[in-house]
């Protein structure tokens, strides 16, 4: 029978699975508490969270959630990130912070209810941030606006400069 902490971290994590885009699974043995902390604080800054919690209580949560239960990505020490609308963001400080402390290892984790490996979170971590696409797409918006008006302008510019042309035309007869 679970005992009534592990009732009440199984419905913490419920919570937590429930309304997020994504969560990744890394490995966080070796990590001092300083930082432990720099992590928290970077994948905070994304708008996600990171808790630990025991993985056999990880894995009843996602099999209860009828999600994969990413069986081979929990084992041993996991630490595992919550990540809200921006998925690219939170896999993104992960990446670097990972980049920058060898003792960190990103496992893989759920994306959109399907599970991902290490590679696809660092692929997705590779993507530009959701505001770089909002401004690639409002740049790329802007430049056909501005091409159709050109366009649009040159009728009558073309129009005025051949009646200009037959005009000089009859006064030089």
């Amino acid at each position: 029978m679970p005992n009534a902490q592990n009732k009440e971290m199984l419905t913490s994590i419920k919570e937590d699975l429930d309304g997020v885009s994504a969560m990744w699974v890394v490995d966080y043995r070796g990590l001092t508490v300083k930082e432990m902390q720099q992590l928290r604080r970077d994948i905070r800054e994304t708008g996600s969270v990171l808790k630990v919690y025991k993985n056999t209580l990880v894995h009843l949560a996602l099999s209860e959630a009828e999600l994969p239960t990413l069986d081979d990505m929990l084992a041993g020490p996991s630490a595992f990130v919550f990540s809200g609308n921006d998925v690219a963001a939170s896999a993104k400080a992960l990446k670097t912070f990972a980049k920058a402390n060898e003792n960190l290892e990103i496992k893989g984790g759920l994306m959109e209810g399907a599970a991902v490996s290490a590679a696809e979170v660092e692929a997705i971590a590779s993507l530009p941030s959701r505001e770089q696409l909002m401004a690639q797409i409002a740049g790329a918006i802007s430049g056909v606006a501005r091409g159709l008006a050109t366009t649009i302008n040159g009728v009558p510019r073309g129009m005025a400069q051949v009646i200009k042309a037959v005009a000089d035309q009859k006064e030089a007869a």
